[in-house]
């Protein structure tokens, strides 16, 4: 692993937003209350939600979506890019449309192109931003995320929902208790496990949006094949690919999916594939998993517990095998075009 004076400057930069992202978050929650109630009106109003966004962004809607679901919301997230090439109707529908930057190309097309809707809310951590300027939005504080693979900028984001979800009657006391209090576990064993890997599979249920935010960072900073399938999705033909060359990383919650986590823990490690288990089900470990684990948890309280230990292991996992991780050679933080 690299020493802190030989650590490329790309991590460095993640290192920095890192070690704000809870405080951000914390402040975003608070300070996004009135805005908060405006979307969650808007949500009691239509009952349907279209969640928009790319990258980062639209890992974030797919973190949530379930969480909407749960409250009786029809919530469906989807790529802005598959929206402006195969578009939901938005009549009706709360729109929530994510933006880090509040820059993005699919961004400012799908407003020239649609204007929007009257039930359009935006998401974004650039206050003076074009998605800022153009719809009602929560702003995420501390201001655009300067490091390129997407850190303190979903840890803000899922507080931005954290408040739309406290505006809806939900119990957040257990999220924001992980956000007050962040643990660090070890991630040695972790690391160790995916030493020899050539690629990494990320696999979840409840929290299928948390492993596609962990792939994507995986991806970026490593420069290997990394992605996510979606845990029955990864059952149906894809358990083909699983060798000592390839990682999974699961992630698991307290929720009525437990069960079929385990059952796919347990297929990973039969089919001799390299497997972490970020485990926040109160079950036992899985035998031959390197199991990172946490207090039982569902919801975000499970994702403001478990991702900035993935985020630390993605890092570490590219540091291992990229001299200059963290700087794109063929991406840019904002993506100006299509």
């Amino acid at each position: 692993m690299n020493t802190t004076a030989s650590r490329p400057e790309g991590l460095k930069a993640i290192d920095r937003e890192m070690a704000r992202q809870h405080a951000d978050a914390l402040a975003s929650f608070r300070n996004n209350g009135a805005m908060a109630e405006r979307a969650a009106a808007s949500l009691k109003r239509t009952g349907r939600l279209l969640l928009l966004g790319m990258g980062g962004s639209q890992a974030v809607g797919r973190a949530v979506e379930p969480l909407y679901r749960r409250l009786g919301i029809d919530a469906i997230a989807l790529p802005l890019s598959e929206q402006l090439g195969a578009p939901l109707a938005i009549d009706g529908r709360t729109v929530f449309v994510t933006s880090q930057s509040g820059e993005s190309a699919e961004v400012l097309r799908w407003f020239e192109e649609t204007g929007g809707n009257d039930e359009t809310f935006g998401f974004t951590l650039e206050g003076g931003s074009f998605l800022a300027r153009t719809a009602p939005c929560l702003v995420g504080h501390g201001g655009t995320e300067q490091a390129f693979a997407a850190t303190r900028s979903l840890t803000v984001s899922f507080s931005l929902h954290l408040a739309i979800l406290a505006a809806l009657g939900e119990d957040v006391a257990q999220a924001v208790h992980a956000l007050e209090n962040p643990r660090e576990p070890a991630i040695d064993a972790a690391l160790a496990e995916l030493s020899g890997v050539r690629s990494v599979v990320t696999s979840g249920r409840r929290l299928q949006g948390l492993a596609e935010a962990i792939a994507l960072g995986f991806t970026e900073l490593s420069r290997l094949p990394c992605f996510s399938l979606e845990g029955g999705q990864l059952r149906h033909g894809p358990m083909e690919m699983l060798s000592p060359d390839v990682g999974v990383v699961l992630f698991r919650s307290d929720d009525a999916t437990t069960d079929l986590l385990t059952a796919m823990a347990t297929s990973v490690v039969e089919a001799g594939a390299k497997l972490v288990m970020f485990d926040a089900s109160g079950r036992p470990p899985v035998e031959g998993a390197a199991t990172i684990a946490f207090p039982p948890l569902t919801g975000l309280a499970a994702v403001f517990a478990m991702l900035p230990t993935a985020q630390r292991l993605m890092i570490a996992f590219a540091a291992a095998r990229v001299a200059d991780a963290g700087t794109p050679v063929r991406s840019t933080k904002i993506t100006r075009s299509e």
